[in-house]
């Protein structure tokens, strides 16, 4: 998984998994969806993220399975 902020856009992407996007769906104004050509979620993206966010950092609290590292 990335996590990337593009401030010149004020754009946050999450890159879910390393799989190309063939379509998104936007799921509001500020919240996309892509999606690989089986319908798995590849990428999520918030548009306006400094407007919507309370916070000014980015905080992960992911631990990674074993089964997940191999994968």
């Amino acid at each position: 998984m990335k996590i990337r902020y593009f401030p010149d856009t004020d754009t946050l992407h999450i890159a879910l998994a390393e799989r190309d996007s063939s379509s998104s769906e936007a799921i509001s104004d500020n919240l996309i969806v892509d999606f690989d050509d089986q319908g798995r979620p590849v990428g999520v993206t918030v548009e306006h993220y400094s407007q919507i966010s309370d916070s000014s950092t980015i905080e992960t609290l992911l631990p990674i399975a074993p089964a997940l590292q191999s994968a």
